[in-house]
């Protein structure tokens, strides 16, 4: 029977499972299933007979588990056969690497933290170690640690893409074996790689790099003999680095140990696991004190998880027989004890309401205090856990009005927001910090004609200028007066010119016979449309859309009759509006004339003189703006200039005399 076992056809990768409707998927997961039991009801000579002669047998189990674990258990479905497949799976895995003849393929570091993502640590953690006892999982994972530790030592200049994604796919195996977190920690080039790399500005591979950190140190805290002596020693690496970048010019806080220590609970479960175990060595807890020195400020307000509060938000039964209540919390109060609680998820509403209360409402004063430690006397040693009002009462009806919502806090933006530098995406070449070049002086600055523009493009520039050129007066351009709407794009008053045309000829069409615009064969075809359509250039659905448009907007209806049917801007004479003296003065009572005449300009009833005659002439005979050599109009001219004094002039030249003869003083 073990003869005639076919061989297993490879997992498919995702884009030909998205092919793969669900019934066949059902039957290839049936098939592998039934292959996979049959297999491992092989003896092992018989199994190692199977795998020399056919190599899909690993190649099924290297697939199936790359799969997965890029993808998750999700890709298998929900049906019974595919939780029994990942089962078996697991148990032939078990059985291949127990074998004395392992397969090569299965005892790369890539299987063996793909074998741990998919399993985890509790299932999968005796496999690897069972794998790791075999040279060739040794010597694959010796040159993945060459690898990581030129790519670290690399820094900007390596392949920042590829060393993020090893390490990322590594984690997953050093959180499994503690054998692979002491195999790398093993010397210190690659803790002093991690620490190097560190400094490079890209915040998703520094993630990783702490997080590598962190398993490897904590590894060496697990297994059945802990290295406590090793981890010690790399504490005091980690100490010394800190030190050392402290001492440099770099903020002290921006180094891979602060961040460890801060994000991290290492220090502490460092020293929980020392207090737990009978090694007693006292090496590792001066460092551990040392160690808590590079914590940055502010770091308990890192929530280690996400605490869901269950907000009281103060509702209740409406009664009419209970007072009001005295500390009753408003909306945007609650918000502000969100706002609170999330960046110190160890404090109860009560005692973020009395901080409130402290600091009038300023959420960033209590926040900042908060960090800073410098609680006032009274309220740091408050219960910090004191929630408010745990049991509410009841709420009155009239006690429901809505209240103002206050101002929220303004986003703060600048000149600088979404640039290279903000996007963490600039070149560290281009940072420096100081001066670039402190050893430049001026004289070297003026020597220097790299970046001295040309002398041709100067003389060429100053060619194009004229000296004397003077600037056009545009003051009195139409467009700048207001008297046209589109002067300043011809092409724009062109078109609006045709389009009121257009409007002109469709509204007296529409006018004389509505019919003309009906949306029937006859009518298209008929003398009247193809006259509109040859004057205005328009098809007939533009035509009788015109007309639908016209019937539904009354009012422009009375527009366009306003427009085309009352005066149409021509004036054949153009009526003087200067005074003008009567043919006859023998009545003096008919020198005010008729209100709508010309020569009723300047009469007392209704002209611009206000009954003193004022318009030119002023109706008392004689007009200053007649022939000279006139009598009547140099009579005009002597009156005028004798009676400045009561026409609103009150002598302004002769009291300027005045004035000035004084000295310019008044009084």
């Amino acid at each position: 029977m073990s003869s005639t076992l076919p061989s297993f056809a490879p997992f498919p990768e995702a884009p030909w499972r998205d092919h793969i409707v669900p019934v066949e998927w059902e039957s290839c997961l049936s098939t592998w299933l039934a292959l996979t039991e049959a297999y491992l009801s092989l003896s092992e000579n018989d199994l190692l007979r199977h795998i020399k002669q056919d190599e899909s047998i690993t190649s099924f189990q290297k697939s199936f588990i790359g799969e997965i674990a890029i993808s998750g258990i999700t890709i298998l479905g929900s049906s019974t056969t595919a939780t029994l497949l990942l089962r078996q799976c697991f148990l032939f895995c078990s059985k291949l690497l127990r074998l004395s003849s392992t397969p090569s393929q299965l005892l790369t570091w890539e299987f063996l933290s793909d074998l741990s993502r998919v399993y985890g640590k509790k299932n999968a953690g005796q496999l690897v170690q069972v794998a790791y006892q075999k040279p060739e999982a040794e010597a694959s994972l010796q040159t993945l640690k060459k690898l990581l530790i030129q790519s670290l030592d690399s820094g900007i200049n390596g392949d920042l893409t590829s060393l993020e994604m090893h390490l990322k796919r590594l984690n997953h195996l050093i959180h499994t074996s503690p054998y692979v977190a002491a195999f790398f920690l093993a010397g210190s080039d690659f803790l002093d790689g991690l620490v190097s790399c560190f400094k490079v500005m890209n915040p998703p591979l520094r993630k990783t790099i702490v997080t590598t950190t962190y398993l490897c140190l904590i590894g060496l805290t697990e297994g059945d003999s802990p290295k406590y002596s090793m981890l010690a020693d790399q504490l005091y690496s980690l100490k010394a680095a800190a030190d050392a970048h402290k001492a440099g010019p770099l903020n002290a806080n921006d180094s891979m140990v602060a961040e460890l220590v801060t994000i991290t609970p290492i220090l502490k479960q460092v020293q929980n696991r020392l207090e737990h175990s009978d090694t007693g060595n006292t090496r590792i807890k001066p460092v551990i004190t040392a160690l808590e020195g590079y914590r940055k400020p502010g770091s308990n307000a890192r929530p280690k998880h996400f605490i869901k509060r269950k907000v009281d938000k103060g509702k209740g039964i409406m009664t009419e027989d209970s007072d009001d209540l005295p500390g009753e919390i408003r909306v945007h109060r609650m918000s502000q004890i969100s706002q609170i609680q999330d960046l110190f998820p160890e404090l109860g509403s009560g005692f973020v309401s009395q901080l409130l209360d402290e600091y009038g409402d300023n959420t960033e004063q209590v926040i900042a205090h908060l960090l800073e430690d410098s609680l006032p006397s009274h309220l740091a040693g408050a219960d910090r856990t004191r929630e408010l009002s745990p049991e509410r009462t009841r709420r009155k009806s009239h006690d429901i009005a809505p209240r103002s919502t206050p101002p929220q806090i303004p986003i703060r933006h600048n000149a600088f927001d979404d640039d290279e530098l903000d996007r963490l995406t600039v070149d560290t070449s281009k940072l420096h910090f100081g001066k670039r070049n402190p050893g430049r002086t001026t004289d070297d600055i003026l020597n220097d004609r790299s970046s001295a523009p040309n002398k041709a493009a100067i003389l060429s520039a100053l060619s194009a200028f004229d000296a004397d050129d003077d600037e056009r007066d545009d003051t009195y351009d139409a467009v700048d007066a207001g008297f046209v709407v589109n002067d300043g794009h011809p092409e724009d008053a062109d078109e609006q010119k045709r389009k009121d045309a257009n409007e002109e000829v469709l509204f007296r069409a529409y006018q004389a016979n509505p019919k003309s615009f009906d949306r029937d064969a006859a009518t298209r075809r008929g003398d009247t449309r193809n006259r509109l359509k040859q004057e205005t250039g328009m098809t007939d659905e533009a035509i009788e859309g015109w007309a639908v448009m016209l019937t539904r907007t009354p009012h422009q209806m009375k527009q366009l009759e306003t427009k085309y049917s009352a005066f149409r801007g021509s004036q054949p004479a153009l009526a003087p509006t200067a005074w003008r003296a009567p043919p006859t003065r023998s009545n003096p009572e008919d020198s005010d004339g008729d209100v709508g005449s010309p020569s009723s300009r300047g009469s007392n009833d209704r002209g611009r003189g206000r009954g003193r005659g004022r318009g030119r002439g002023g109706g008392r005979g004689g007009n200053v703006a007649g022939p000279t050599g006139d009598k009547e109009t140099e009579n005009a001219r002597k009156r005028k200039e004798a009676n400045k004094g009561s026409r609103a002039n009150h002598n302004r030249r002769e009291q300027r005399a005045k004035k000035m003869g004084r000295g310019g003083f008044p009084g």
